[in-house]
């Protein structure tokens, strides 16, 4: 059995595939072999190494021909049934049946991906066999309805009633583009590339979409969708030959070897800088003002040169990302807006490298061109800061070293990015995978003017660049939705009778299909695990009181690979209320203002030379079983290899102890940063902030969490910034008071996650570092928020809604159920799945309750309605009351809810949460109980389940952000009616 080869020797014969290249990735403690097999031509790359998370992906080129989404809509409407699957939904039946560790598809500018990864050996190969049989024989060749319900489709409920588009990636892609970030980034690669697909837009125009007929939907599959075409990857500890015989046996030795034409193309340097202008849309209540992006970007050589890729993400972060950066802060001196955005994105063909003014003036295009080429000539002229060079090489080094991709497995993230240069040259898959020589070839260049060559050749004399101006325009969300309506009335009006009954038909036919579920026979083709399968004990917390210096710790000992992860826990709990939305603003200046010995930027090299990152944010840690108690902390985090941990102390206490706050100048510029940046963030992710705030109606953490990061913190920012230079001096004196309040002996609490040799290094540096923290008592009293129910609805320029109900189940008397964990993957998969998503249209819906606090939420994602969705939740209960499932249903639901509990953790994670069971109370045995509870939930417990819910929604707290247009229609719902940015 080849597990973990060594050498492709221990594959055998390999009688189906040739071999092209192997290579030892020394890097990652893998081992690589790349094949192809003989009669498709199918490319496959092996990752070998000892990683029990395996992953498998198979993908194929797909370089759209236009802007209609045609490979996004494929990439959804392959996993709605197969030959041998031909359950409807055959991914979420394995989202809430299977213990992956990954399940997804990805649709990118030129390619199209199948990720799936798994821990235990038969749902691995589970997942395999769905995700084949769904990319080469899908059902929606049969079902014109998958097209329709995943792409688009006319809606006509009746002769009297709008006509409207309908879809899933419709209204995902509108949503997508109402964020004018997300649209700024699209409309640059478009103009650096237009003759190539990178010139249209691959996830789908929402103006573009509905001219893909179903006829081009398929063909697009035909093209494409073949072995030939393929790149199929597998990494981890795995029988590599059994997997290479079965992907030979069950699918490709079925197909012939066919000629694909998937090239993508070069596109040919430009002779001249090309300018666009383009617009946004602004609510009616936004200014005009200091809301224009000004974009510069260039052409970067081709993701095949990964020195010169890896040079430019080094070069972008000296020149713009790190604090006090030559190029960001020139264009903020000169009052070139307000927020400088920067990107180097090495993932496509022809990398682009993107400097981004954001909130400047209209008459501002030729100082933002003067300042980023005269700061470029100085930066020439002068030469680079050795530091901060050899601070973003260490900077970018420790994260690849480090591999800690969070929830994400890094056997995933290796494979997305081995196609950065695999899908543009067969012979490359691994390039980007042996990086440590790279690193330490980039720091012998640092004395030499490899460096400016770059700036000089890429950045000054490169004549491929396009300037893309986007320029804010009101009313264009309602211009659009107006001419929107008019085409599709006049288009009704086009229609016959006949043609109109005909529309309606469809529309009842589409819904049909929708609400006829899978019959017993299909949902049971999808394989399954059994109970039995399931690891029975709950993972552990790893928390030991230590004693260091006479100072306790709380040390989390797990192996971390030589890194140290410390996180000092800072009790918020006596700051005066009236200073809490202060706390938001000064976890964000913390590390970014100069100090007593350091500048900012030389403080920020300090950091990235000697350790793996030093940040600041702010967290609540519930109390088990209660409703009301709860611990709001500031937090100072700091990953630093072992031997580094002096440097690390020194660091934390010049942030903590020598922070200078006087700079009114760089204070204005960090909050115009969160202003921008925050703003990004709610509409971005307003499903999640609009339950935030829903849950600030009632809940005093929730509230603590909005007045420092959500809404309420964005409304406090507004304000700060437009009025700074009258409030300067107060926000730098309770910035100040803030400092004092905090970091004292007495309100410290330090989580400390390594082996046991890295604990040893804790020794000698502690007790000085604690030493110097206040001493001094504070007065305090006890104080708590206001609360009272708002429900609000948050007007935005975007086209589509996020709305969130939530409630609290502990005040009505019940108590927190294991059960409840299958419960949500029940609701998000089956009922909140098939209304809101497959019926409704929306992108995402999402269910969760906490078993710390009693909280619960319901909440949509790009979702084109309201007053709808919101019924729906108000339905829940009633759906639960009347819950069936049988065994086979059951066995599902719970394999699919360990599956979101077993999710691997990295060192750094396992840290956290042990941390975070530690403050909250939680028990292992709590965990164990509720895994319990879990393994053996019951369609009866289910059932039982419903008065929680109900509890809930009895709440009434409910909470929108959405388009001007549809709060508006909806006015009726909400106590108020604001705009979320004035």
């Amino acid at each position: 059995m080849a597990r973990n080869i060594k050498s492709s020797k221990e594959l055998g014969s390999l009688t189906d595939y040739e071999l092209l290249s192997e290579e030892e990735l020394k890097d990652i403690n893998s081992f690589g072999v790349l094949l192809k097999h003989k009669k498709t031509g199918a490319r496959i790359a092996i990752v070998s190494n000892d990683d029990n998370n395996k992953v498998f992906s198979v993908g194929f080129r797909t370089p759209p021909f236009d802007s209609t989404g045609v490979a996004h809509i494929i990439e959804h409407s392959v996993l709605c049934g197969s030959r041998d699957f031909p359950a409807k939904d055959p991914f979420i039946e394995l989202a809430k049946g299977s213990l992956n560790t990954f399940l997804n598809a990805m649709t990118y500018p030129d390619k199209t991906i199948y990720p799936v990864a798994s821990c235990n050996e038969q749902d691995f190969q589970n997942l395999m066999h769905v995700y084949m049989d769904a990319v080469f024989y899908p059902n929606m060749y049969k079902k014109e309805e998958i097209f329709k319900q995943e792409g688009w489709h006319y809606e006509l409920e009746s002769e009297d009633s709008e006509l409207i588009y309908n879809g899933v990636v419709y209204n995902e892609m509108k949503g997508a583009f109402s964020s004018p970030e997300q649209f700024l980034f699209r409309t640059i690669q478009n103009a650096l590339f237009p003759d190539t697909a990178y010139g249209v837009e691959s996830g789908g125009d929402p103006d573009y979409i509905p001219d893909l007929t179903y006829t081009g939907f398929l063909d697009f599959h035909k093209r494409y969708y073949h072995p030939s075409n393929s790149y199929i990857y597998l990494y981890g500890d795995m029988d590599v030959n059994e997997k290479l015989d079965w992907l030979h046996e069950k699918y490709l030795k079925q197909f012939e070897y066919h000629y694909v034409d998937s090239e993508i193309k070069f596109q040919e340097p430009f002779k001249e800088r090309r300018d666009l202008t383009t617009f946004y849309p602004l609510s009616e209540q936004e200014e005009l003002a200091s809301n224009t992006y000004y974009s510069y970007n260039m052409s970067i050589g081709t993701s095949l040169d990964s020195e010169l890729c890896m040079a430019f993400q080094i070069l972008e972060y000296v020149l713009l990302s790190s604090p006090g950066a030559p190029l960001k802060q020139a264009l903020l001196d000169a009052g070139i807006g307000k927020d400088i955005i920067s990107s180097f994105d090495g993932d496509t063909y022809q990398p682009i490298f993107s400097v981004i003014a954001k909130n400047a003036d209209i008459n501002q295009k030729d100082d933002f061109l003067r300042v980023i080429k005269a700061t470029l000539e100085k930066v020439v002229k002068e030469g680079i800061d050795e530091k901060s060079l050899r601070a973003a090489i260490n900077y970018y080094e420790f994260k690849y070293r480090e591999a800690d991709f969070g929830q994400f497995p890094k056997g995933l993230m290796y494979g997305i990015q081995m196609l950065g240069s695999w899908l543009y040259d067969d012979s490359k898959p691994f390039i980007k995978l042996n990086s440590n020589t790279l690193f330490e070839n980039l720091k012998d260049k640092i004395n030499t003017d490899y460096y400016v060559r770059l700036i000089e050749n890429y950045l000054l004399g490169n004549p491929h660049v396009a300037l893309v101006t986007l320029v804010p325009k009101k009313g264009l969300t309602s211009e659009k939705e107006e001419k929107l309506k008019g085409k599709l009335q006049a288009y009704k009006e086009s229609l016959s009778g006949e043609e109109i009954r005909k529309l309606i038909e469809n529309t009842n036919s589409l819904k049909e299909y929708q609400d006829t579920p899978s019959t017993k026979e299909e949902l049971e083709s999808i394989p399954l695990l059994s109970v039995e399968d399931i690891d029975k004990k709950s993972q552990p917390f790893y928390n030991e009181e230590k004693d260091v210096d006479g100072i306790t710790i709380v040390h989390h000992n797990v192996f971390t690979n030589g890194i140290a992860y410390m996180r000092l826990i800072f009790d918020l709990e006596d700051i005066p209320k009236e200073l809490t939305p202060y706390i938001g603003l000064l976890s964000s200046v913390l590390g970014l203002v100069d100090t007593e010995h350091y500048s900012y930027l030389e403080l920020s090299n300090e950091i990235n030379i000697h350790t793996g990152g030093i940040s600041c944010d702010l967290s609540c840690y519930g109390k088990k079983n209660s409703m009301n108690e709860y611990l709001p902390a500031l937090i100072m985090d700091v990953k630093a290899l072992y031997e580094e941990m002096d440097d690390a102390f020194d660091l934390l206490k010049e942030i903590i102890s020598f922070t200078k706050l006087e700079d009114k100048k760089r204070l204005l510029e960090i909050v115009s940063e969160i202003k921008s940046r925050l703003l990004m963030h709610l509409t971005s992710a307003g499903h999640s902030a609009a339950v935030d705030r829903a849950m600030s109606y009632f809940s005093e953490s929730s509230r603590f969490s909005e007045e420092v990061k959500g809404i309420a913190f964005y409304k406090f920012i507004e304000k700060l910034e437009a009025n700074f230079i009258e409030e300067a001096d107060e926000v730098i004196r309770k910035l100040k008071l803030l400092m004092n309040y905090i970091f004292r002996r007495e309100n410290l609490i330090i989580s400390f996650t390594s082996n046991t040799d890295g604990l040893d290094t804790l020794k000698g540096k502690l007790l000085p570092f604690v030493e110097q923290l206040k001493e001094e008592p504070v007065e305090k009293e006890e104080e708590h928020f206001e609360l009272r129910k708002a429900n609000e609805g948050f007007k935005t320029s975007g086209q589509v809604q996020y709305v969130a109900r939530t409630g609290n189940f502990l005040r009505a008397g019940h108590q927190y159920t294991g059960a409840l964990e299958v419960l949500k993957v029940i609701l998000s998969y089956e009922y909140l799945w098939t209304n809101i998503r497959v019926k409704g249209g929306a992108y995402g819906c999402m269910c969760g309750f906490s078993s710390i606090s009693g909280n619960g939420y319901f909440t949509s994602y790009r979702d084109p309605n309201l007053k709808e969705t919101n019924e729906i939740y108000d339905k829940t209960a009633e759906y639960i009351r009347n819950f069936t499932a049988d065994e086979r249903d059951m066995t599902k639901y719970i394999i699919g809810t360990i599956s979101g509990i077993d999710t691997p953790r990295t060192p750094r994670m396992k840290g956290d949460a042990s941390m975070g069971a530690y403050i909250t109370g939680l028990k292992e045995e709590d965990v164990q109980k509720q895994r319990d509870e879990v393994l053996h939930a019951t369609k009866e417990d289910i059932r039982k389940l419903a008065d929680i819910v109900k509890a809930i929604m009895d709440c009434g707290n409910l909470c929108v952000i959405g388009s001007e247009s549809k709060i508006e229609q909806n006015r009726d719902l909400f106590m108020e009616v604001k705009n979320l940015s004035n």
